[in-house]
């Protein structure tokens, strides 16, 4: 629902009819983008100061009304998971990893099915924000080139499937709507309602400034056999950069996983027009263990991970059991680090042909997992805790077991543990280990004296394949 609904009534009472007009023209300014939350409500604050008569006639409550609600606006934008009937959220730039990284006029696709195949209008809105995801302060007309709030109008039923799905297609650039800016952005996606139905996070850079990254060991004995470091240098080139400590910031990701993403590091120093990052412990993630895999796009053929195949309404497929790894040597398998990829083998057009199936996941219980929650853990639900992937004991045998509906492709998934105070454990299971193959995205965000948002001026990448002490 969008913020003038709120307000609206609010408003009214505070200055009355005869204000009407002009509040009016504000209001369909914020619709149309060109003002943001915060400016909307400081242009009704401006007019009010000039109406003298009607600032004389707010009250503390009302007063404080117009002063706390920005602070609500400006919170930080977490990615919203999509409800039951959407599923499948792909959301990628050119280089397929899902998670859209890409210059400026690059572009970036998203896709998604509806298992009610209702043929919905879903709708699409961007925010820009800056470097600790909260809104920025730009208008929609400074970091967009025409008009977000579009109907997405690439769509089809599926055809020949079991279970039936609308399937939904965005490109961004496109003929309403173009990036102006680099830094930060969320896509929102909402139904025909305002109701906001699920959003994704991505980034658009400039390649102004260059990034060299290696992954080393640790050097803390204690984790020697465990984490992996991050070590970079940002080279600025011809860029000036006065007060780097001030003006540069940066994010490492670890394979487009924004919950244990590391932010806050300063430069350890500076050499020439160098920003040397050379941490241990500043910089190091826990290396994990590879992705477990399977494979369905043979709706028909058990394979070496799934065991045996039913058909039901729709078709069940049964994983063989699965088993802790942390107790175990690491091996090295290749996996997508979490990813997951849509394609069958029963027809052309894998977006609108692939089937729908339950994959049945179970793992022995331990008693390392006492009495906490465990998860099916993967992108296929861009790695949400819900009820769908949260694994139930079966008193017959013995078993954590769960049941999730996926498209037919190629999948990667682990087992994690979610405790009671809400932590989460990623590795009791399946271990961790500084031999895992991980990718480490570098963002490197600048913000110059007097401007009023964060732009991203340069991207490095490094793969731990290649890790040395």
């Amino acid at each position: 629902m969008s913020f003038d609904i709120y307000t609206r009534p609010y408003v009214n009472k505070i200055w009355g009819k005869n204000n009407t007009k002009t509040i009016g023209f504000i209001i369909i300014a914020y619709k149309f983008g060109h003002y943001n939350e915060l400016n909307f409500l400081g242009m009704l604050f401006v007019y009010l100061c000039l109406k003298y008569r009607f600032l004389m006639r707010l009250n503390l409550k009302q007063i404080a009304f117009l002063f706390v609600t920005p602070l609500l606006f400006a919170q930080i934008q977490e990615e919203v998971n999509p409800p039951a009937n959407i599923r499948s959220v792909i959301f990628e730039g050119p280089t397929g990893d899902q998670f859209p990284v890409v210059q400026l006029n690059e572009f970036i696709y998203l896709e998604f099915d509806d298992t009610t195949a209702s043929e919905q209008d879903y709708y699409y809105k961007i925010i820009h924000c800056d470097y600790d995801w909260s809104p920025s302060q730009l208008l929609k007309s400074q970091y967009l080139t025409g008009v977000d709030n579009q109907r997405i109008i690439d769509y089809q039923n599926s055809y020949t499937t079991l279970q039936p799905y609308s399937n939904y297609r965005l490109t961004i650039p496109n003929d309403n709507v173009r990036l102006k800016v680099s830094g930060n952005y969320m896509l929102e996606i909402y139904n025909s309602s305002y109701e906001l139905q699920f959003s994704r996070r991505f980034v658009v850079f400039k390649d102004t400034v260059k990034v060299g990254a290696v992954v080393k060991r640790s050097r803390n004995f204690e984790f020697l056999n465990e984490k992996q470091v991050v070590q970079f240098t940002i080279n600025s080139g011809n860029f000036r950069l006065v007060n780097p400590k001030k003006e540069v910031k940066v994010a490492i990701i670890q394979n487009y996983y924004w919950p244990t993403a590391l932010y806050d590091i300063k430069p350890q120093f500076t050499l020439g027009n160098q920003l040397v990052y050379k941490y241990d412990q500043e910089t190091s993630f826990y290396g994990g263990n590879e992705f477990l895999n399977f494979d369905t796009k043979d709706l028909r053929a058990p394979s070496a991970v799934i065991s045996h195949i039913e058909l039901d309404d729709i078709y069940q497929h049964y994983l063989f059991a699965d088993r802790f790894r942390s107790v175990r040597e690491y091996t090295y398998f290749p996996d997508i680090n979490g990813d997951f990829v849509v394609r069958t083998l029963q027809g052309d057009d894998e977006s609108r042909e692939a089937e729908y199936t339950n994959l049945h996941f179970s793992l022995p219980y331990s008693k390392e997992l006492n009495l906490d929650d465990v998860y099916v853990f993967g992108k296929f639900n861009n790695y949400a805790f819900t009820d769908e992937n949260k694994m139930t004991y079966n008193e017959e045998n013995g078993m954590m077991e769960t049941a999730i509906k996926l498209k037919q492709g190629f999948y990667n998934y682990k087992y994690v543990i979610k405790k009671e105070e809400g932590e989460v454990d990623y590795n009791t299971i399946s271990g961790s280990f500084h031999f895992t193959e991980n990718t480490y995205l570098i963002l490197v965000y600048y913000r110059n004296f007097g401007e009023i948002h964060d732009s991203i001026i340069g991207v490095g990448s490094t793969n731990s394949r290649d890790i040395s002490n």
